[in-house]
C-alpha cells in the first residue's frame, strides 16, 4: 500500500497502472470503523486481484455547518492506514485542506431537490460540501467505481443525482449499514459518547425497527413518525433534529397512507451533544 497527500502524484501513479484496470474509490473523511472496514473490504472483492482500490482520508473542512463539530471531529490517521492495509487498500490519498482547496476558490457544486430535506435542512450548505469534494475526489482519482454507505442515505442518493446530471462516468454502489450486536449503526461520533448515552443510543434502532412493522401493518405515515417521537422523548437527555419518512430516491415528502412509493425513515437525533444519525428502508 503506497500513500499520497500530492493530487499530482496520486494522478501520475495512477495514470501509470490504470490501463484497463477497474479502480475502485472508497471516499472517507478517517476515524475509520466496522462500517468503513467493512467498504473496503467490499472494494477489494469488487476490483478483484487485478484491480486497484483507492482510499480517501479527509476531514472536509467545507461540509461542516458548525465549527465545533469540524474541531472535535476525530483524527486517527496512523490506525486509519492500519485499517487500509489490512483491507488491501492500494492507494490512500491523504491530502491537507490546503491542498484540496485554492485560497481564492470560487467554484461548488450546489444540488436544489435531493437535498432540502432531512440532513440537508438542517444542514445549511453540507451538501454542497459535499458534492463539491466527491466530485473533486472523482477527478483526481477517475475511478471506475466508487463505492458509499446507506447510513448516509441521502448522501448517497445526491451523489447518484449528481454522477447522473452531470455526465461523471464512475458507477456507485451503496452499501449496507454495519451495526454493533445492540443495533447501533458504526458511526465515527460514537466514540464522543458517554457510558449512559451508549447505552441508550440502541433505541434508534429499535424505533427505525418498530416504524418498519407498522409500516408493513399499514399504518398512516403521521402515526409512525409521532409514534417514533414519543419513543425518543422517553429518553433522557435526546433532542430530535429530525424524524422524517420521504420517498427512498428523491427525498421528498409521501402522502400520508401513500405505501406504494418506496419509502425511508430517516432521522437526526442528538444524544447531549453527540448528533446520530440512522435510517431503515420501509
Amino acid at each position: 500500500m503506497q500513500s499520497y497527500s500530492s493530487k499530482e502524484e496520486l494522478r501520475e501513479q495512477l495514470n501509470s497502472v490504470r490501463q484497463g484496470k477497474r479502480i475502485v474509490l472508497v471516499p472517507t473523511m478517517g476515524a475509520l470503523h466496522e462500517g468503513h472496514k467493512n467498504l473496503l473490504v467490499e472494494a477489494r472483492k469488487m476490483a478483484e486481484e487485478t484491480g486497484i482500490v483507492v482510499a480517501s482520508i479527509f476531514v472536509n473542512p467545507i461540509q461542516f455547518d458548525n465549527t465545533n463539530d469540524l474541531a472535535t471531529y476525530p483524527r486517527t490517521l496512523d490506525s486509519d492506514l492500519a485499517i487500509c492495509q489490512n483491507a488491501g487498500v492500494d492507494y490512500v490519498f491523504t491530502p491537507t485542506p490546503e491542498i484540496m482547496y485554492s485560497p481564492d476558490r470560487s467554484i461548488a457544486i450546489e444540488e436544489n431537490s435531493l437535498s432540502t430535506k432531512l440532513c440537508g435542512a438542517s444542514r445549511p450548505g453540507h451538501f454542497t460540501g459535499v458534492c463539491t469534494v466527491v466530485a473533486k475526489l472523482f477527478n483526481i482519482v477517475q475511478p471506475t467505481d466508487a463505492i458509499f454507505g446507506k447510513k448516509d442515505f441521502q448522501q448517497l442518493a445526491i451523489i447518484r443525482r449528481m454522477v447522473r446530471d452531470l455526465d461523471i462516468p464512475v458507477t456507485i454502489h451503496g452499501v449496507e449499514i454495519v451495526r454493533a450486536d445492540n443495533g447501533l449503526a458504526f458511526s465515527s461520533r460514537n466514540a464522543r459518547l458517554t457510558p449512559d448515552q451508549k447505552k441508550a443510543a440502541p433505541v434508534l434502532r429499535k424505533l427505525l425497527l418498530q416504524a418498519r412493522n407498522e409500516y408493513s401493518a399499514g399504518e398512516s405515515l403521521d402515526t409512525i413518525r409521532r409514534n417514533a417521537l414519543e419513543t425518543i422523548a422517553s429518553v433522557p437527555n435526546t433532542q430530535v433534529d429530525y424524524i422524517e419518512i420521504v420517498h427512498a430516491e428523491t427525498m421528498q415528502s409521501l402522502d400520508n397512507n401513500d405505501h406504494s412509493s418506496p419509502a425511508l425513515m430517516a432521522l437526526a437525533v442528538f444524544f447531549g451533544d453527540v448528533r446520530l444519525i440512522d435510517n431503515i428502508e420501509l
